[in-house]
C-alpha cells in the first residue's frame, strides 16, 4: 500500500511540474475528440451525423444485409450455398422474426434535436432545415417499428437517468397503435416547409415526407379495416395493438392526398427511357442517371468506396464473373406466372394440351414466355432471356422418346452433352441439387448489376436500394381511392402502371381489392412489400397455411427439356415440367402471432410497463 501511495504521488508531483511550466496545458483541446460547440456548429459535421443515422436506418431487407429474406416468402427460394437452406425449410415462421426495438437510435437522435437547439449557434433556418430532417428521421424509424411491433413508447426526448436507484420514472407504457401512426404522419405534416433538400433523392426532402405519409397512413387504414373484419380481431385491451375500424376512412384520406400532391406537384414521372418495355422497368430501379422515378434511396458510390456484393451473390450462374458466389435468391414459379399475358388472359403458362394428352411444344425455350407482361422480364431471367448482352440458356436435361412415352434424362452436372451431341443440362441449370445454381428454373434480375465487374469480389456493386418511387405511389393512391369508393380514379392509376408495362391503354374496365394486390405484388416485386402487404390485409395466415395442399404455401420450379425424338417434327423443340422445387422443404406456414413481433423479455424485464403482444 506504501510503495502504490508513493507511485501516486509521484505522478501527481510529475504532472505539477510539467503544468507549471505550461500554464496553458489544461485548456488543451484533445487532438482526436470533437467537441459539441465544434460539431453543432459547423454544418459539414452536422451533415456527417445526419448521414450515419440515415445509414442506421432500420430497414427489413436491404442490398446489404437482411436480402436473403427475399427467399423467405412465396417470391422466391433459396437457391445458393447449402448455409441457408434453413429458408427453405422455415416450417413456421418465429414470432420474433421481424422484431425491432432500436432506441439507441431512437435515443442519439433526441440527443442531437436538444444539441442543436441549446448548443447550436448556426444561422435560424439552417438550424430549422437540420431539426426538420432529425425529427424525419426519427418517425421513419418509429414507422419502421409499429409496422413490426405495434404501438411502442413515443419518447421525443433524450431520457437521463439521476443513479437514484429508482429508474421506474424513465419507464414509459407503450402508446397505442394508432398513436405512433398518428405520431408519423402529424411529425412529416409539420416539417414539410422547413426540410428542404429539394431535388434529391438521397436526402429527405418535402415529396419523401409525403411518400412516408402515403405509404404508412395506407397501412393504418388497412389495419382499421381488416383487423376490424377479422371473425376474432387481433388487439389488446389498452388498444396497444388494433387500431379502431372508424379510424380507416381518415387514413386513406391522408394517404390519398399526399399520393395525389406527389403526382401532380413533384416533377416525378414514371420511367421511360427504353424503348424495350422489360428493359425499361429494370433500368427504373438500378438506373441512377437522371431516374425521374426514384423518390428516395439508399446510395453506393465506387469513388466513395462504398459497395455491395447482392449482385455477387445473386447474378446468373452462366453471367457470373468470379469462380466463386451466384444464384442466391431464385424466384418461384408462383411469381411468374402471376405476370399475366399482354391479351389479358391468365398468366399461369401453358405446358400441356388443353385435354392434358400431351405437353405443348417450344422451338425455343423462350417461346413459352412470349406475350407476358414487361414487368416479368424487367424482375425476373427465365429461360432463354438476355443478360448483360448474353442469352441465359437454361435445360436441365432431354426428355427421349422410347416409342410409347418419354424418359427423362438429368445429369449430376452442369454444361453437359448427351449423346447425339446436343445439350444434355445447361451451364445455368437449373439444376435439382448443385449450390448456386437455379433450383426454381428462374435467376432474379431486378437490383442485380449489369455492369461489368459488379459480380466481382474485388468491384462489387453500385446499385441503389429504392425506398420510395412512384410506381408504389400510384398503386398507393389507387388502393386508398379504391377505399373511400373512388374507382374510376383509381382505374386511372392502375391503368397507367400497366400501360408502361405493355398492356394498352385502359386495359382494365373495371377494379376489385384483388386486382389491386395483383398489381402490387408484380411492379413491386424483391421491393420489401410482400410481407408488409399481407400483413395489413390480414391474409398471410391464408396465404402461407402451413399445408402443402396450398399451392401459395409452396414454392414451385418450372424445368424445361429438350426433345429427342429423331425422325419426328418434335424432335429439338423444347417443353417444361412444373413441380415443388426439389430443394424446398417445408410450406410457408404465418400464424396469428406473426402479425405483430414478439418484445423480448429482456425489454419487459427493463420496463414492466411494456405488455406483450398477442399470443406471445
Amino acid at each position: 500500500m506504501k510503495k502504490f501511495n508513493i507511485y501516486i504521488i509521484g505522478l501527481a508531483l510529475i504532472g505539477a511540474v510539467t503544468t507549471s511550466c505550461d500554464p496553458d496545458y489544461l485548456e488543451l483541446e484533445p487532438p482526436n475528440i470533437l467537441l459539441d460547440n465544434q460539431v453543432w456548429n459547423d454544418t459539414k459535421l452536422v451533415t456527417g451525423v445526419l448521414s450515419n443515422y440515415y445509414d442506421r436506418l432500420p430497414s427489413h431487407t436491404s442490398l446489404t444485409g437482411g436480402w436473403a429474406d427475399f427467399a423467405a416468402y412465396d417470391e422466391a427460394m433459396w437457391s445458393g450455398y447449402s448455409g441457408n437452406d434453413g429458408l427453405n425449410n422455415i416450417g413456421s415462421y418465429g414470432f420474433n422474426r421481424w422484431q425491432i426495438w432500436d432506441y439507441g437510435l431512437i435515443r442519439d437522435i433526441n440527443l442531437s434535436i436538444n444539441k442543436l437547439n441549446t448548443i447550436s449557434t448556426l444561422p435560424d433556418n439552417q438550424k430549422t432545415q437540420f431539426l426538420s430532417e432529425l425529427r424525419f428521421i426519427r418517425a421513419y424509424v418509429y414507422f419502421e417499428h409499429v409496422k413490426r411491433m405495434g404501438g411502442i413508447p413515443i419518447i421525443t426526448e433524450e431520457l437521463i437517468y439521476d443513479f437514484s436507484g429508482d429508474p421506474s420514472y424513465l419507464q414509459n407504457p407503450r402508446n397505442t397503435e394508432a398513436e405512433v401512426y398518428d405520431f408519423i404522419i402529424s411529425e412529416m405534416e409539420e416539417i414539410i416547409p422547413t426540410i428542404g433538400n429539394n431535388g434529391s433523392n438521397t436526402r429527405a426532402n418535402r415529396f419523401t415526407a409525403l411518400a412516408v405519409i402515403s405509404r404508412s397512413a395506407l397501412y393504418a387504414g388497412s389495419l382499421a379495416k381488416y383487423n376490424s373484419a377479422m371473425s376474432a380481431p387481433i388487439q389488446l385491451p389498452g388498444n396497444e395493438v388494433g387500431i379502431d375500424g372508424s379510424r380507416a376512412q381518415g387514413y386513406y384520406t391522408k394517404s390519398l392526398s399526399a399520393s395525389k400532391t406527389i403526382l401532380e406537384e413533384g416533377g416525378y414521372s414514371l420511367y421511360k427511357s427504353n424503348p424495350d418495355l422489360g428493359e425499361n422497368f429494370y433500368e427504373a430501379v438500378i438506373n441512377k442517371n437522371g431516374n425521374p422515378e426514384v423518390i428516395w434511396a439508399q446510395d453506393f458510390l465506387l469513388s466513395a468506396d462504398k459497395r455491395h456484393g447482392f449482385t455477387y451473390d445473386n447474378v446468373a450462374r452462366s453471367a457470373r464473373e468470379d469462380n466463386l458466389g451466384s444464384s442466391a435468391i431464385t424466384p418461384s414459379l408462383n411469381l411468374v406466372e402471376d405476370y399475366e399475358y399482354l391479351d389479358g388472359s391468365s398468366g399461369e403458362l401453358k405446358i400441356r394440351t388443353p385435354d392434358d394428352s400431351d405437353y405443348i411444344y417450344y422451338d425455343e425455350v423462350s417461346d413459352i414466355f412470349e406475350g407476358k407482361d414487361a414487368r416479368l422480364y424487367g424482375t425476373i431471367i427465365y429461360p432463354g432471356a438476355t443478360f448483360r448482352g448474353q442469352e441465359i440458356f437454361m435445360q436441365a436435361g432431354v426428355m427421349v422418346w422410347n416409342g410409347n412415352s418419354y424418359d427423362r434424362i438429368e445429369s449430376d452436372g452442369l454444361a453437359t452433352e448427351y449423346i447425339d451431341g446436343g445439350t444434355l443440362v445447361a451451364a445455368g441449370g437449373p439444376h435439382r441439387s448443385i449450390q448456386e445454381v437455379s433450383n426454381t428454373g428462374f435467376y432474379l434480375r431486378k437490383y442485380v448489376d449489369n455492369a461489368v465487374g459488379a459480380s466481382t469480389r474485388g468491384i462489387r456493386s453500385e446499385v441503389w436500394w429504392v425506398r420510395f418511387r412512384l410506381g408504389e405511389i400510384y398503386l398507393n393512391a389507387a388502393e386508398a381511392a379504391l377505399e373511400l369508393g373512388q374507382t374510376g380514379e383509381a382505374l386511372g392509376y392502375i391503368n397507367t402502371l400497366r400501360e408502361r408495362a405493355g398492356f394498352g391503354a385502359n386495359s382494365l374496365s373495371s377494379l376489385t381489392m384483388e386486382d389491386i394486390m395483383h398489381e402490387r405484388r408484380v411492379e413491386l416485386a424483391f421491393e420489401d412489400h410482400v410481407v408488409w402487404d399481407y400483413k395489413r390485409w390480414r391474409v398471410a395466415h391464408e396465404k402461407w397455411s402451413g399445408s402443402t395442399t396450398n399451392p401459395e404455401s409452396m414454392i414451385y420450379s418450372l424445368y424445361p427439356y429438350r426433345v429427342v425424338r429423331p425422325g419426328d417434327p418434335r424432335d429439338g423443340k423444347f417443353i417444361f415440367m412444373k413441380s415443388v422445387a426439389p430443394r424446398f422443404r417445408a410450406p410457408r406456414f404465418f400464424q396469428l402471432g406473426n402479425y405483430y413481433s414478439e418484445i423480448s423479455q429482456g425489454v419487459i424485464d427493463a420496463n414492466p410497463k411494456i405488455v406483450r403482444n398477442p399470443f406471445h
